[in-house]
């Protein structure tokens, strides 16, 4: 009966909580419970810091915020790898500040009061994140402008204006944080003149000396053995040194999709099929649109700028035989075919000075007026421009447009280089109409505008096709395990790459540079021992990966870290047995000459030694630290060092004075820097910062 009792008791309970969550699956919505267990689950966290976990969502959000304000400074939005990469670690930013940075600044007991904000941002210290956007035409920090934008906030009703103005308010106040946290380490670093005498002396001191070394050899010494119990004491008392970030070791065999023989010809044949319309053709613009690879520029070549391209193209190019209308016959380079044509050839300036009136919007009437008032002289483009035009070089006079090249006029003035300077006349661009004047240029050489017609050889369909079934091949034999991997590859002649100490999200292996994203992810989701299936980069290649090891986050386990503690300890045992050796030889002998006699070498000489720049002499450190304090005209005990056995005698100590105050201070400003530049890994490795980003992103 007993027994019946306790069974009901517990079943009672437990059919009480079965009963419970029936009632709650009525009450809520069965989606909000999945998501409460998927904010609550570490697969959804993109980082934790300070315990303080950042859930997909917290980031998705915030980085939803920092888009906004991207796309508000720069009216697009981040587009490129590097720009969604700058936001996203913005976003990241953003929690490392809040849950880890502030937090350490305020227990420190710094604080940003709200009067000192407003002199930040609109008083007499003003931040230079705010004084470098709103700035005057002269790009000097402009209050009125300031003043315009907070008082047209209101009239705002995007409520973008009020957005960016709290996102620059954040960001000051933050920035005022690092740079309170910042001076107390910096005021730290202070250097008394007593201090700065010594370290100048101890700078200064360098050593002659004699000495014999007896080097250990490449031969193993059987007889030095190490224990377990030496190796697991080394590491315990070592630890620290054995910390590590969580990383894969991986082999894997890259199949790379080239075009094949077939495809190369293909190329070929299409080039030399619209050979013949290419040479004559009176459109080249049109004809290269729908048959090359490469499209036409308007742009003046001088020699050597087109080797970039192909060194043949330039030198036909500027082969004093063709000239214009001249094309080349077929040139390859790289499983690419070119094919060029000179359209013109004439002496083209490098540089030109320009003044210009931009016109924007439909004014062609009044460009036609102005370059007629021009004309006659009764009126200079100087006051035209202060009157009209909607752009001006702030660095020089109305209407100066200033030095221009090729790189930097404005698209659509190629004009400008063959222009009569002097002369006035109007071109049409994307930015308006222009009324342009050059007034001096650059000594003028030979330059031509080219046509080239390009064709690159691709891997065909069938082509990728046949390096898939190849790479296919292996990843199915290898059934997932390592050992059929290893079997497969040596059988099919395949070389097996190795990749140790692989980051999560890396986007480069081996010499594949970019994209392999893919190959990380795979390896942080696989099991130790585990092979993958074809993982494909861009159609570019195929990577077959087998996992070999996994590293933890955290400390390097003993068993791993055990070879090389071996080679410590097995060096030290073999510098004391070693020094043990010599000091039984030349016990009694009093003389450098004699003790190199007895060990069957010569003395050597060496002079100004000095301890501070033993990393630029050539010697053992350990042979560097002992003679630097090491008392004169005394030979020494045998010292072990990095190479070998030592016995040295100091013959001076020279005081020089080539280390000053300036190198004091120099010295002093470079550990500053390393301060400032620690602080932040510091914390966060004390906060135990786990940043997941990779996973996601």
């Amino acid at each position: 009966m007993a027994v019946l009792e306790k069974i009901r008791v517990k079943f009672g309970i437990l059919i009480s909580v079965v009963i419970a969550l029936a009632l709650l699956s009525f009450i809520i919505d069965p989606n909000t419970i999945s998501q409460v267990a998927s904010s609550m689950s570490s697969k959804y966290r993109v980082g934790k810091i300070n315990g303080n976990s950042v859930s997909y969502q917290d980031f998705d959000n915030e980085l939803n915020y920092q888009n906004r304000i991207f796309e508000y400074m720069y009216r697009r939005n981040a587009n490129t790898d590097q720009e969604m990469e700058y936001v996203r670690n913005m976003a990241w930013k953003t929690f490392v500040d809040r849950y880890m940075f502030l937090a350490n600044a305020r227990k420190a007991g710094i604080q940003v009061g709200e009067s000192e904000l407003v002199d930040l941002t609109s008083g007499d210290m003003v931040s230079p994140l705010i004084s470098q956007i709103f700035v005057d035409e002269t790009g000097a920090f402009s209050k009125d402008m300031l003043s315009n934008y907070l008082q047209s906030m209101q009239y705002d009703q995007s409520g973008q204006a009020r957005m960016f103005w709290d996102y620059l308010q954040n960001t000051v106040t933050t920035d005022q944080y690092y740079v309170k946290y910042n001076s107390l380490f910096s005021a730290g670093d202070f250097i008394n003149p007593l201090m700065m005498t010594n370290e100048i002396a101890e700078n200064n001191n360098s050593v002659g000396v004699e000495f014999v070394m007896l080097p250990y050899g490449y031969q193993r010494d059987t007889t030095i053995e190490i224990s377990d119990a030496e190796i697991k004491s080394y590491y315990k008392a070592h630890k620290k040194l054995y910390r590590q970030t969580a990383s894969r070791d991986i082999e894997y065999v890259v199949f790379e999709v080239k075009p094949s023989k077939t495809d190369i010809s293909d190329a070929n044949q299409k080039i030399v099929g619209v050979y013949d319309e290419f040479s004559s053709t009176d459109n080249v613009k049109n004809f290269l649109m729908k048959n090359s690879d490469r499209q036409y520029v308007d742009e003046w070549y001088k020699k050597g700028e087109l080797r970039t391209v192909s060194a043949d193209i330039d030198d036909f190019v500027f082969d004093k035989a063709n000239g214009k209308g001249a094309v080349s016959e077929v040139l390859t380079k790289d499983n690419t075919f070119y094919v060029a044509r000179i359209m013109d050839s004439a002496m083209v300036p490098d540089s030109v000075f320009v003044k210009g009136v931009l016109l924007q919007g439909v004014q062609t009437e009044l460009a036609d007026s102005l370059l007629n008032v021009l004309k006659t002289g009764k009126d200079n483009l100087g006051n035209v421009a202060a009157q009209y035009s909607a752009f001006n070089n702030p660095q020089g006079e109305p209407g100066e447009y200033g030095w221009m090249t090729k790189n930097t006029m404005f698209p659509g003035l190629e004009s400008i280089f063959t222009a009569r300077t002097g002369s006035f006349y109007t071109v049409e661009t994307n930015y308006g109409v222009h009324i342009i004047e050059v007034t001096d240029r650059t000594a003028p050489v030979l330059k031509k505008k080219v046509a080239i017609l390009e064709k690159e050889a691709l891997p065909s369909g069938n082509t990728i096709n046949e390096y898939y079934v190849q790479a296919n091949e292996l990843a199915t034999k290898s059934d997932g395990k390592y050992e059929n991997f290893k079997k497969t590859a040596d059988e099919e002649g395949l070389a097996i790459l190795t990749r140790n100490n692989l980051r999560e999200g890396e986007e480069n292996i081996g010499s594949i540079n970019d994209r392999t994203k893919e190959v990380s992810k795979w390896a942080y989701e696989a099991r130790e021992g585990k092979v993958s299936n074809v993982l494909n980069i861009n159609n570019d290649y195929y990577i077959v990966a087998a996992l070999k090891k996994v590293h933890k986050d955290g400390y390097t386990p003993v068993a791993e870290a055990a070879s090389g503690i071996r080679s410590i300890l097995y060096n030290q045992k073999l510098g004391e047995k070693k020094a043990a050796e010599v000091a039984s030889k030349i016990e009694g002998l009093g003389s450098m000459e004699a003790i190199a006699e007895a060990l069957g070498t010569s003395v050597s000489t060496r002079e100004g030694i000095s301890f501070s720049s033993y990393m630029n002499q050539g010697l053992d450190p350990k042979f560097i630290g002992a003679v630097s304090v090491a008392e004169e005209g005394v030979i020494s005990a045998p010292l072990a060092g990095t190479i070998g056995v030592y016995v040295y005698k100091v013959t001076s100590h020279d005081t020089g004075a080539s280390f000053t105050e300036d190198d004091v201070k120099n010295r002093a400003a470079q550990m500053a820097y390393y301060e400032s530049q620690s602080l932040l890994p510091v914390m966060m490795q004390d906060a135990d910062v786990e940043d997941n980003r990779a996973r996601f992103f």
